[in-house]
């Protein structure tokens, strides 16, 4: 591990937590951006812990500088990262891979410290999910731009996006609408594991990101083309056709399987359920499994389904559940299926 913090307590007491677990080796402890990017120059560790509020050259700021000069996942530690604070959701969209908040004094540090530990634990499981079956989970497809777009041309235009993620999603998310051309118009539904105080920046965010209007879902909004829609943090995000061939928001809060409150998985069954085979299906950078079941329905209902190849995913856990499973019409970095809607059509 990697500690950047200009605090010196606050190294210290993070060192000490690390240490003391047994599980983690503090390689390197630094007090800012400049020191971070020497020290990663000489040495490889396999994560930053980084602060956001630095003297000189801030942690948003140095971040994807950080990124570029390692492989590491980047998890940021600070009190600049409560729950739907802004710099939160720009941390996750510039490609941290996690987010916590630093205690201030009066806060438990134990807790702090039971926090810190399953988040770095998370972050290092296995990037290959765990299936069910004692089936061999198979080597993950990769097929260039070109061969994805000629296998799959042959197919019908289709009616609506719905995108699913969750750790490392808003970073993907952010690459791929960055790359989305002007000529895809079809409403785009996402669901992205965030808790709901997040959403109302997060939709803020994607609009400027895509330079596309992108809203909170509520119960009845219709979609409408080149408008993106997010579930709300607190509820799943499902769709109904309409008498006239549009589509129109849903929001219901029942128990799923995998136990996500939003789930990818009822967004997915209910395109599936009413637009068939012409839904577009994404299952972005996420642990767990979230999505599969309803990439399922999507791809038996003829529609397509994309996901994120490992190399780009900060955890290959839900694409590559899908991927797995053999539902995936293609896998891809998320630029790649970005580029490959030009013209509205499917990759």
């Amino acid at each position: 591990m990697l500690v950047v913090d200009d605090s010196a307590v606050a190294r210290a007491v993070i060192a000490r937590t690390l240490e003391a677990s047994g599980r983690f080796v503090v390689a390197g402890s630094v007090a800012n951006a400049t020191a971070a990017l020497e020290f990663l120059a000489r040495e490889r560790v396999d994560a930053v812990l980084l602060d956001i509020q630095m003297p000189g050259v801030d942690g948003l700021t140095a971040l994807p500088d950080l990124l570029a000069a390692t492989d590491a996942r980047v998890l940021i530690v600070s009190a600049a990262a409560g729950e739907g604070a802004v710099a939160t959701v720009q941390a996750l969209a510039l490609g941290a891979a996690d987010t916590l908040v630093k205690p201030s004094s009066g806060d438990s540090s134990a807790r702090f410290g039971e926090q810190l530990l399953e988040k770095l634990d998370r972050l290092g499981q296995p990037a290959n999910p765990v299936l069910p079956s004692p089936a061999p989970v198979p080597a993950p497809l990769r097929l260039s731009e070109r061969l994805a777009s000629a296998a799959l041309a042959a197919r019908d235009n289709f009616d609506v996006i719905a995108i699913g993620a969750s750790t490392g999603g808003i970073h993907a998310l952010s690459g791929m609408l960055r790359a989305l051309p002007a000529s895809v118009t079809q409403p785009i539904l996402i669901t992205q594991h965030l808790p709901a105080s997040f959403m109302p920046y997060f939709a803020a965010q994607l609009t400027l990101i895509a330079g596309r209007p992108c809203e909170v879902a509520v119960d009845r909004l219709r979609m409408r083309p080149g408008r993106m829609i997010v579930a709300p943090g607190d509820a799943h995000l499902r769709c109904v056709r309409l008498a006239d061939g549009g589509g129109a928001v849903r929001l219901s809060s029942e128990l799923v399987t995998s136990g996500c409150l939003p789930s990818v998985d009822p967004m997915f069954a209910s395109v599936a359920s009413a637009f068939e085979s012409r839904v577009l299906a994404i299952v972005l950078s996420g642990m767990g499994r979230d999505g599969a079941e309803g990439a399922r329905v999507v791809h038996a209902a003829g529609g397509c389904v994309v996901v994120q190849d490992q190399p780009s995913s900060t955890v290959w856990g839900m694409p590559g559940a899908v991927a797995a499973l053999g539902l995936a019409d293609a896998v891809l970095a998320p630029e790649a299926i970005g580029r490959l809607l030009a013209g509205g059509r499917r990759p």
